[in-house]
């Protein structure tokens, strides 16, 4: 499988889940195991049609276009802030779903706040706003750092900085360090239960060393592929708060074997039910690859011949 190909899988499976979630977020578990997301929906929650994705693809998108070029944190957050007022990066030029963190450090930094200094550092401050747009990082450093870029302290700092942007909250920190050493467990073709360990183990033995994030450690206990399997469905949250998103990721992941079935157990959760597909989405559609996200899905999802040219271009940078 070329990288090209993997940025697709990567890219479109986190945009697909995204949307997969959009007409049904908000919505209760209990509500949806009346009526479960089996498929691509039209207008609910957003009024929006089939399709669509959120804020989430759209900041990821953003990422990834600007990592084509290099890695400038006034970029991120000027393409980031050209979403929020141009609707740039959207799917059909609205922008209807922002996080309150996001929206304040957007503020800050276009009132001259530097890049780095706009992020929430409050307890408070650990939605899941960087963890669903983190992964074209991974991709990133997978490709220029190579397949250990998990044990370097430099690669971590970059996906801190990345995350700062919007969340600087150590907490917010880690949960982007565990999903990027996933990720780059999955690219490197590793998928099985202990290469996922093998992934949150080196991001905890790296957060461990690292003095602003050590302390926090105990707050992921649960990011843990043995005690995962051994937990039900209703010990899984699929919340806002980034812990929950890591948790219910992994959880589905690990009790699914196809990207349909994890992205739909994702979304079914309920609560936030974008995000948490497109965060699950985007491991799943690297470790199934681009033949096993629905085709059906895919035929009405929005700009699909656009995203599909950005992450072609994205592949191709150097």
């Amino acid at each position: 499988m070329t990288f090209e190909h993997t940025v697709k899988s990567a890219i479109l499976g986190l945009v697909v889940g995204d949307a997969l979630g959009v007409p049904v977020e908000f919505q209760s578990r209990e509500e949806l195991e009346q009526d479960p997301v089996t498929g691509m929906r039209a207008y609910g929650t957003h009024h929006q049609p089939a399709g669509t994705w959120s804020d989430d693809s759209s900041m990821a998108l953003c990422l990834l276009e600007s990592l084509t070029h290099s890695v400038s944190y006034d970029d991120m957050m000027a393409r980031f802030l050209r979403w929020a007022e141009e609707g740039y990066m959207t799917a059909h030029g609205d922008v209807f779903d922002m996080g309150i963190a996001t929206r304040q450090a957007l503020t800050k930094y276009a009132k001259g706040t530097p890049p780095l200094k706009c992020g929430g550092t409050g307890t408070y401050d650990n939605g899941n706003g960087s963890l669903m747009r983190i992964l074209p990082l991974a991709l990133y450093l997978h490709r220029t750092m190579g397949p250990e870029f998990p044990r370097k302290p430099e690669a971590f700092q970059i996906i801190h900085n990345a995350s700062a942007l919007t969340h600087a909250h150590p907490i917010s920190l880690i949960a982007c360090d565990i999903y990027c050493s996933i990720a780059n467990e999955l690219l490197c073709g590793r998928s099985s239960p202990a290469d996922i360990q093998h992934g949150i183990t080196a991001a905890k033995e790296m957060c461990a060393s690292l003095t602003d994030t050590a302390p926090y450690l105990d707050t992921f206990k649960r990011v843990d592929v043995d005690v995962l399997r051994s937990l039900p469905k209703s010990e899984i949250r699929g919340s806002g708060y980034v812990v929950h998103t890591l948790e219910a990721t992994l959880w589905c992941l690990l009790h699914t074997d196809s990207y349909r079935a994890c992205v739909l157990e994702a979304v079914n959760l309920g609560e936030d039910t974008d995000t948490v597909g497109a965060v699950a989405g985007g491991l799943a559609g690297i470790q199934y690859g681009m033949a096993d996200i629905p085709e059906e899905w895919l035929a009405v999802l929005a700009k699909r011949s656009e995203i599909e040219a950005l992450c072609q271009a994205f592949a191709q940078s150097q």
